[in-house]
């Protein structure tokens, strides 16, 4: 994948689009992919609600993209 991932996407967009990114949501406690909200919601929203620097998962997704 070479699109960098952002936090104004989409949650189920960037699972879809880099299925390793899974594991960012994981460590960070987010259940993503079994929640309703994944389907409209954007990574800052659901990273805020959570309590959560989306900043710092977006870092975190595409340094895995990167590797």
């Amino acid at each position: 994948m070479t699109q960098k991932i952002t936090k104004e996407m989409n949650i189920m967009d960037i699972v879809q689009a880099c299925p390793q990114s899974i594991e960012v949501f994981q460590k960070y406690g987010l259940g993503c992919i079994g929640c309703a909200a994944a389907r409209f919601e954007n990574l800052e929203a659901g990273a805020k609600v959570h309590g959560f620097d989306p900043d710092a998962m977006v870092a975190d997704i595409n340094a895995l993209i990167e590797e």
